[in-house]
Order: C-alpha cells, then structure tokens, then sequence
C-alpha cells in the first residue's frame, strides 16, 4: 500500500447568500500544485429552499463525492461496500461518520455545505517518523478565532523573532 499522509474531513457552511466565484476552488488547486495538499474527495450538499430535501452537486462534472457521499447516505455505487470492507467504522478520533451526518442534517433550507477530505502531503515523513518512533496521535484540530486571540500577543513576539533570524544579516 503507498504511504499516505494525515487525512482530514473539512465540513464548511454557507448561507443562502454565499457568492461562489471559484475562490475556493484556486486556492485548493493552488495548494495541489504545490504539493501542499491532495483532494481526496469533495462534495457540494444544498438543502432544497423548497422541499428540504438534501442534494448531492458534483463539481463541473467531476467524478468527486462517493467516498464523503457514502458517510452521508448517499448511495454511490461500490463506496459503500468498500468502505464497510477497508473497516470505515473504526475511528481514533475526528469526524464519525454519524458526526459527517450531522452536519448535513443541521442545515436550514437553503444553506449549503461542503466536505473537503484532504491528504497532508506536507506531513506524510512526519507522520512516518512519529509513527517509527512509537508515537500515536491523541487529538488534533484547528486552533478557532477565540483562542488564537488568547495567545496572540505571544505569537506575534515569536513569528517577529523568527523572520528576524531568517533574515540575512546587512552588510
């Protein structure tokens, strides 16, 4: 089996005003180009205004959504058997597929949500290392707004300090 880095599920909300003008989508090819990132799996859901039903949109006619599709209930042909083959039901910590569910149903008629299934590439020797080493993760998540905020002050002091010392000296 090829190595693969730390993979995370991003469930994003948009309100019936959001503007998609593809932002979203440069910036994930962006970091694709760079090798920042790999998509696994992305999937547009909408909650129709009218009857509440929720939607399944492809983008562009790509064939994206059957693996985060199938965690939703959605039924796409040989997803689901594979994923109940490969153990999908197994978790450590993260996003269940119950807590994927949830998301979905707690939209509002006409709000949207993505899910973006993402493989670190940036971190696949880490996460070897850590491993080789006996290490196992324990937790992870993004830091929100508020805590950032808490420790601001010190962040700022430390990223000062290390763009001082990257930079080369004057002569």
């Amino acid at each position: 089996m090829a190595e693969i880095g730390p993979v995370q599920m991003i469930a994003l909300a948009f309100g019936p005003d959001a503007d998609f003008e593809g932002k979203i989508i440069e910036e994930l090819a962006k970091l694709e180009t760079q090798q920042t990132i790999r998509i696994l799996d992305l999937l547009f859901v909408l909650r129709d205004a009218e009857t509440g039903e929720l939607i399944a949109l492809d983008h562009q006619g790509e064939s994206l959504g059957g693996i985060v599709g199938a965690l939703l209930g959605f039924e796409f042909e040989g997803i689901e058997e594979q994923m109940q083959a490969e153990g999908g039901g197994d978790r450590a910590f993260g996003l269940t597929g119950a807590d994927i569910e949830a998301v979905a149903a707690s939209l509002e008629p006409g709000q949207a949500a993505g899910f973006l299934l993402i493989e670190h590439v940036w971190a696949r020797d880490l996460k070897r290392a850590i491993r080789d080493t006996g290490g196992v993760p324990i937790g992870e998540g993004f830091l929100t707004p508020e805590t950032i905020r808490a420790v601001e002050p010190e962040l700022a002091a430390m990223a000062d300090a290390l763009n001082e010392e990257a930079a080369p000296a004057s002569a």
